[in-house]
């Protein structure tokens, strides 16, 4: 596993492409595949895959890859370097794309949103735990403190020698004020850590319903779920984003889906089409846009109780950065895609999220 497998047999020029860039990257680093794959605890097979081309990394490898060899070498690669790769790992993707990749992808994202849920509810634990012995010690410290005060009415007349046999009671006080405000702050973390319990796992569920969906569009060999009878009608699908490209390609992706997609440039279109349209089973909303973001464009529909229930994924080129989709959840997303998309991951979610529109349809 320390030297590099040859270029595989049959690879697309797409693909074939990306594995060499990627293979040049790799060999400025001047380290065996073993090693490496060590270092970001990785797979050190599926690892040398990606470099042979047999598999189409997500886009997170190639970054680390970038971050790797910036390190090694002691500056950063330029914009254009990046941007070049970045082309040729979203051409590699749309040629190479295939359900078995999807489901990786999805799969990675279940086991994110899976140790996110398992990490809040140990912290939920230990909240827990640490809230209730405080309480405790409240409730000990208001006893020896009742003690005292029952003391002081019985012998008012003894008050100062009293204050003098019991000179804690000033720090009692403070003690118990102070555990009163640890309260406080520990009962929030609770609260929140169990929020985002719940929220990981409503993600873990959605999350198994769309691998369901390309399962069985993979064993059954017929186009993803989501046709309705015709006579009701299929509901629409909105698409954000101010690039023209992204918007014929996320057209041409769900054009097998049998639904109407409305695509629009910015966030302020976006309004308006809400306006207009009742009917939208899931909004598809990029987050780096001008004027007006996509975290200003959510906020705006979750305000209007119009279109605060339909649900919105972010497309987003900056990964699974963990900062960036906390930011997403708060501003209202139940999901995200990072570009460049897999054709099957956008065609599951999409899919899943119609199927749930016309479950909920009276």
């Amino acid at each position: 596993m320390g030297e590099l497998r040859p270029l595989g047999e049959g690879l697309t020029p797409e693909s074939r492409a990306l594995a060499q860039a990627l293979r040049g990257l790799f060999d400025g680093l001047a380290v065996s595949v073993r090693r490496y794959a060590a270092r970001r605890t990785r797979d050190p097979g599926t690892f040398s895959r990606y470099l042979s081309g047999a598999r189409v990394p997500p886009w997170e490898v190639v970054t680390d890859l970038f971050t790797d060899l910036a390190e090694h070498r002691g500056r950063p690669a330029t914009p254009e370097a990046i941007e070049h790769v970045r082309g040729l790992h979203r051409a590699a993707v749309a040629t190479g794309a295939s359900p078995r990749h999807a489901m990786e992808v999805l799969e990675q994202q279940l086991a994110d949103a899976d140790r996110v849920s398992r990490r809040s509810s140990v912290r939920g634990d230990v909240l827990g735990d640490a809230l209730l012995d405080r309480q405790h010690r409240i409730a000990d410290l208001e006893v020896r403190l009742s003690q005292l005060e029952a003391e002081w009415s019985a012998e008012r007349e003894r008050a100062d020698r009293l204050a003098s046999a019991h000179p804690d009671v000033s720090e009692l006080l403070r003690e118990r004020d102070t555990l009163r405000d640890e309260v406080a702050r520990l009962g929030s973390e609770l609260i929140a850590a169990q929020k985002q319990r719940g929220e990981a796992e409503d993600r873990c569920e959605l999350l198994e319903r769309q691998l369901e969906a390309i399962d069985r569009a993979q064993r059954s060999s017929v186009p993803l779920p989501g046709a309705a009878p015709a006579a009701r009608g299929m509901p629409k699908i909105l698409a954000v984003d101010d690039q023209p490209h992204n918007l014929l390609a996320m057209s041409a992706v769900l054009a097998t889906l049998d639904q109407e997609l409305v695509a629009v440039s910015s966030g302020r279109e976006a309004l308006k089409a809400l306006l207009h349209h009742d009917d939208f089973a899931v909004i598809l909303l990029d987050v780096q846009m001008p004027e007006m973001d996509g975290y200003e464009t959510a906020a705006h529909i979750k305000r209007r109780r119009r279109t605060r229930d339909v649900p919105i994924v972010f497309l987003t080129a900056m990964g699974a950065d963990p900062e960036h989709t906390a930011r997403g959840y708060a501003a209202g997303a139940v999901d995200y895609i990072a570009k460049p998309f897999d054709p099957w991951v956008l065609r599951a979610k999409v899919a899943v999220f119609t199927s749930i529109f016309l479950e909920r349809r009276p």
